[in-house]
């Protein structure tokens, strides 16, 4: 069945809700959503109420409309957040990769999957549908040729770049588990998610090229799968023309691929059959594996590209996440693909070869939405407005803004001076675990107002609710409380690999009943959703989410340290920032030179993002009776309110803060001293 399109789709299937409502909503023209959805005063808040009230009737027949289906389902959903029981499209089966590639192919070969923009600015590859198609393919008989079966885990640690897509839509195309892991992480982190699971096959290039500067990536996988008992095979490709050592497990990707045929017939897969896994850091130690399964990710993926961003067919959609992470998951590969959309492959960063390496991005390759970190936008505001204002901006029409909340001063640059105050700017919220955006300004109403630095309104199906300390829910507005969510939506997560338990603990047991997604939230008197962080030992870096325990072990395993605590802290460029506290055995030696090796120690066993911006040596941290590390007091300390220590009756000793504040403020001098 072909698929149609989703303004036609969900005109008919809000059409069909009204009138069971007696409320009319006038359908969606064309796909785009944000201005069709507001044709009427209360039309997105009439759909908002009717998906939340029969999401079977909305998620059902989007399904239907925009996937192609091999088998349909019999049911859209079986849901039930208080055994962690997650199932949409139940008894339907596809294939991802057609649903990406060939039903594009059929209709339109010629017209642009991917702009590849390389990291010499000016040196973009344009790939077509058919193009991609057949590269899939003949890397998807590569895979099977090697023994990647359906349900085998293989892992990607490959830089953006199309055969990197490619890798990732192969894997669909033969029902094998992809797990990309973000080309930036070292060997042991690498290791530890190949082991965890259980790949056969790892996926790479020789090296990768980003900034100018060149990244051993064989090197790092040679390190790794010295620890993996698993891999039987080491696919290489090649993004340089540099030799590198092949050892008995490689195998040159781009000869074995030109040996097979472009066409490789798609497994028919479950819709609760797993996609991919995502590993992701939690408030412990160990990575989590987050599991994303086929039909109900893909739907939502798409449905959040079309609608948030008011993608429209021939527009040229350029997020300029990393494939690594969630976000080049949901919105550079499988949302715009979906859509047949064209999308850009950002091979570099933003300040290279200098601050407008975006801007003029945007012009040569006329960007129409542009989806971006904080972070980013942060660093570059520092460099002025004239690096933007060099060059043409016009194509854009939607600006957004992915993985931590964003400053009023950002948001006030973004929309102001790189949008010229004629862009939609859109922040969104989300998380890895959540598969698309929840929470964004758009789709709304036409013209409905948007605050500066606020995710604002949730997406269809999406549930927001607010809960006390004591788990009961809040009501109205001007309130904050624990962000949870009160449905189940097709994009969620099904699951931690291998640890049922653990996601039952960590998303569904501190507020039986709702989903507790570990953030926080302010909601307005208008209703509209603010969030203000996490609510656990998680910091956010960059827009990488990272454990505090990760970095803690990381440190923890120098022979010289005792014990370490680790915060988040405010930082103006990276959102937050990591700072440590570490105590020394009696012999730990030179404290600086542990300091150094600590540094490297934390670089690599995770990776160079998450070396903590500031080491302080303590004597010893401040704990309870009980032996818990109360960080919320180093967390005061550093941030210049240790006058507001609140409770500290249950440390086992109060002078250790007295201590700790003497130790801080040498600290402090000492870096003023040499700057």
């Amino acid at each position: 069945m072909a698929a149609r399109g989703l303004g036609r789709s969900l005109g008919r299937l809000l059409g069909s809700l009204s009138w069971r409502s007696g409320q009319p909503v006038r359908p969606l023209r064309g796909v785009s959503a944000p201005a069709a959805a507001a044709a009427q005063p209360g039309s997105y808040q009439a759909q908002i109420a009717q998906a939340a009230r029969e999401p079977a009737a909305f998620w059902g027949q989007l399904a239907r409309d925009m996937l192609v289906w091999d088998t349909p389902y019999h049911t859209v959903w079986d849901c039930d957040f208080s055994s962690g029981k997650i199932g949409w499209f139940l008894g339907g089966q596809l294939n991802v990769s057609v649903n990406c590639l060939d039903q594009h192919v059929q209709k339109s070969p010629e017209s642009v999957a991917l702009i590849w923009e390389r990291d010499e600015p000016g040196t973009e590859v344009r790939i077509t549908y058919r193009e991609l198609l057949e590269t899939t393919c003949r890397l998807a008989n590569t895979l099977k040729r090697h023994g990647i079966r359906r349900g085998d885990r293989v892992a990607i640690y490959m830089p953006v770049s199309p055969l990197a897509v490619a890798a990732m839509l192969a894997c669909a195309r033969v029902g094998a588990v992809h797990t990309v892991v973000f080309a930036g992480f070292s060997a042991e982190s690498l290791a530890g998610r190949i082991n965890d699971a259980k790949c056969k096959v790892v996926i790479t290039f020789n090296q990768g090229l980003r900034g100018g500067r060149v990244v051993e990536l064989k090197k790092i996988v040679d390190e790794a799968v010295k620890h993996c008992p698993t891999i039987q095979h080491v696919l290489v490709a090649h993004r340089t023309d540099n030799k590198v050592h092949m050892g008995r497990l490689d195998i040159p990707l781009e000869q074995e691929m030109a040996k097979e045929d472009t066409v490789c017939a798609p497994e028919s897969m479950s819709s609760e059959d797993m996609l991919f896994l995502l590993y992701t850091s939690g408030s412990t130690g160990t990575p989590k594996g987050l599991v994303h399964t086929q039909a109900g990710y893909l739907l939502y993926a798409a449905v959040t590209h079309r609608l948030v961003f008011d993608y429209r067919p021939g527009d040229v959609f350029g997020c300029v996440a990393d494939i690594g992470w969630i976000t080049g998951h949901s919105y550079v590969v499988y949302g715009p693909l979906c859509n047949g959309a064209t999308t850009v492959l950002f091979e570099s960063t933003p300040v290279y070869p200098d601050a407008g390496r975006y801007w003029e991005t945007v012009q040569r390759l006329k960007i129409n939405q542009f989806y971006g970190a904080p972070t980013a936008v942060r660093l570059l505001l520092k460099y002025g407005d004239a690096w933007v204002k060099k060059y043409d901006r016009s194509s854009l029409r939607t600006l957004g803004s992915v993985g931590e909340p964003i400053n009023y001063e950002a948001w006030e640059w973004l929309h102001k001076v790189v949008g010229d105050c004629r862009c939609t700017l859109v922040d969104t919220w989300w998380q890895t675990e959540t598969g698309g955006i929840c929470i964004a300004p758009r789709p709304s109403e036409e013209g409905a107002e948007i605050l500066p630095g606020m995710a604002m309104r949730p997406f269809y199906g999406i549930v927001p609710i607010l809960m006390d300390e004591k788990g009961n829910v809040v009501e109205g507005g001007d309130v904050s409380g624990a962000l949870c969510l009160s449905q189940a939506w097709p994009g969620m997560a099904r699951t931690i690999y291998g640890d049922h338990q653990r996601f039952m603990e960590a998303y569904f047991k501190p507020y039986p009943g709702y989903y507790f997604t570990g953030d926080g939230a302010y909601r307005t008197k208008g209703g509209y959703y603010q969030i203000t962080g996490r609510m656990d030992d998680v910091i956010n870096i960059s827009g990488h989410r990272l454990g505090t325990a990760e970095i803690e072990d990381s440190m923890a395993s120098h022979p010289a340290v005792a014990e370490t605590a680790v915060i988040g802290y405010p930082h103006d460029i990276k959102g937050e920032a990591a700072f440590a506290f570490i105590v020394l055995k009696d012999n730990a030696g030179d404290p600086d030179l542990v300091v150094k090796e600590v540094r490297s120690a934390v670089a690599n066993k995770i990776a160079k993002y998450a070396v903590p911006d500031q080491i302080l040596v303590v004597k010893r941290l401040p704990k309870t009776r009980s032996g818990k590390v109360m960080r919320r007091l180093l967390r005061k300390i550093i941030t210049g309110r240790a006058q507001d220590l609140g409770d500290t009756t249950t440390l086992e000793d109060p002078h250790v803060i007295m201590e700790i504040l003497k130790v801080y403020q040498k600290y402090k001098d000492k870096q003023t001293a040499a700057q």
